[in-house]
C-alpha cells in the first residue's frame, strides 16, 4: 500500500460492512425478535461510529454469555476475531473529525463515473499505462474546476 500510494495516512474499514456484522451478532442475540436485535445494533453502530473500534472492541469482548445460543456464542467469536484484526482501521471519529468519507459508496460511485465510463465504453481500447494516464486526467476532470486548472497551469 505504502509503496503504491504513499500520500495514504489511514486505510479505512467500510463502516457499513462492519455495521453488517453487528447486525449478524445483534440477530443470533435476538432470535425472533427484530425490534430488539435492531436497536442493540443501532447502538452499537452509533458506538462504533462516535467512539470507535477501540472502544467498541473492548465493550464486545466481556459481553455476558450466559444463556446465549450456540449460534450467538460462535457469531460473537467472528465478530471479536474480525474486530481485534481490523481495529486499526476502524478510528471512524478521527476520519470524520477529517472530513473523510467512512463508507465506500462514493468511492463505488466514482469508479463508474471516473473510470467505468471511460474504459469501458463501446470500442474503446487500450493498454495499463494509458488506462493509467487516462484515469489521473479524467479524475482531476471530475473534481473541483480549480484542481483541473491548477493541474494544467503547473505543468
Amino acid at each position: 500500500m505504502r509503496d503504491n500510494f504513499g500520500r495514504v495516512e489511514a486505510v479505512i474499514l467500510d463502516f457499513w460492512h462492519v455495521a453488517e456484522s453487528r447486525g449478524d451478532l445483534s440477530k443470533a442475540l435476538f432470535p425472533g425478535q427484530e425490534e430488539a436485535a435492531k436497536t442493540w445494533q443501532e447502538g452499537w453502530c452509533h458506538r462504533l461510529k462516535h467512539e470507535g473500534g477501540v472502544v467498541v472492541l473492548e465493550a464486545l469482548r466481556p459481553l455476558d454469555r450466559k444463556g446465549w445460543t450456540r449460534q450467538a456464542g460462535q457469531t460473537h467469536q467472528e465478530v471479536l476475531t474480525s474486530f481485534t484484526n481490523q481495529v486499526h482501521r476502524m478510528d471512524y471519529p478521527f476520519y470524520r473529525a477529517k472530513g473523510w468519507q467512512i463508507g465506500s459508496g462514493p468511492v463505488e460511485s466514482a469508479c463508474k463515473s471516473v473510470v467505468g465510463q471511460r474504459l469501458k465504453g463501446a470500442g474503446m481500447r487500450g493498454g495499463e499505462d494509458g488506462a493509467d494516464a487516462l484515469c489521473h486526467r479524467r479524475a482531476l476532470f471530475r473534481s473541483e474546476p480549480t484542481q483541473w486548472e491548477a493541474f494544467w497551469g503547473h505543468n
